[in-house]
């Protein structure tokens, strides 16, 4: 059956896409128009202006769009939407703002505390992988998903503890948490391990587990996250195997293969940065990073 019984508003999600633009809006409102209202700022560069825009625009494909629909019609279309959301978007938003507005916004009294500590290395991996594993338990993502508001919550959170999991991967913050060489490379290969036990339970788990996309009257409940209810109510569909060809367990195996393939790419895609940092100081002598800190230094040389 074609997505389109679905409606204009389940589809492309026009009250969301008026989030992002408000988001991109603020972002331009306060880099740009009202930088000198804060202190230590600089201009707006280029190149974190289209990393901003990148992550909004990713964001709005894989929850505005029929990306998200599909991702609560087949697990493979919500795996690659988890792949992007919590391991593309986060790195790509935090190069995007400027280290003037994370410093404004990190050094927050009632925040500052709260930032330092889930940023630290061992915590930030070992509390996301540990959420993002607990959601996948059969149990809790059929539970999760029948409740819109427990739905945005967890969501919410776990894009939250994925900019922790990034942050001292990619920020360029002096005095944060900043990953260099082998502790780098160390943290890179403990992110891929810890993810790997929720992605095998999924890839070969003897049949399909979610009951939220075999069993027909719990799939119905789930859809109303992204469907209006009285949409649903004047539908006559009785499943996701409407909609796909697919078999329920290939369909999870699928997903489960495709979030560990888009995992290693991104971490191969920061590895190779790392290698490249080091070669170039091992051949220069001069470390990336503290080069590019000099040369953004605002305070005068001695």
């Amino acid at each position: 059956m074609p997505l389109s019984i679905f409606g204009f508003r389940a589809l492309w999600s026009p009250y969301f896409l008026m989030f992002i633009l408000v988001l991109v809006a603020v972002y331009f409102y306060l880099t740009v128009k009202k930088r000198h209202l804060f202190k230590d700022s600089e201009p707006l560069k280029k190149s974190q202006a289209a990393l901003f825009l990148i992550s909004m625009l990713l964001l709005y494909i894989i929850k505005g769009s029929p990306v998200d629909l599909m991702a609560h019609i087949m697990f493979t279309f919500h795996m690659v939407q988890m792949a992007f959301l919590y391991l593309v978007i986060p790195p790509l938003f935090i190069s995007g703002v400027p280290n003037w507005i994370w410093k404004h916004v990190i050094e927050l009294p009632s925040f500052n505390g709260i930032f330092r500590f889930f940023t630290k290395p061992l915590i930030a991996l070992v509390m996301f992988n540990g959420l993002f594993s607990v959601y996948h338990i059969p149990m809790v993502m059929d539970y999760v998903k029948m409740n819109m508001f427990l739905h945005a919550l967890y969501t919410v959170v776990l894009f939250v503890f994925a900019l922790f999991l990034w942050w001292p991967l990619v920020n360029k913050l002096p005095g944060h948490y900043q990953l260099h060489g082998l502790k780098k490379v160390g943290y890179i290969l403990g992110d891929g391990v810890l993810l790997t036990p929720a992605c095998g339970l999924i890839i070969f788990a003897p049949e399909a587990m979610y009951a939220t996309y075999t069993d027909g009257e719990m799939w119905m409940k789930a859809m109303e996250l992204c469907v209006p209810g009285a949409t649903l109510a004047g539908l006559n569909i009785s499943g996701p195997e409407l909609f796909t060809n697919m078999p329920a367990r290939e369909d999870q195996q699928l997903g489960g293969v495709l979030m560990k393939i888009i995992q290693e790419i991104v971490l191969a895609t920061i590895l190779s940065k790392v290698f490249f940092e080091w070669y170039k100081k091992e051949s220069t002598g001069v470390d990336p990073v503290d080069e590019s800190l000099i040369q953004h230094d605002p305070r005068p040389a001695d």
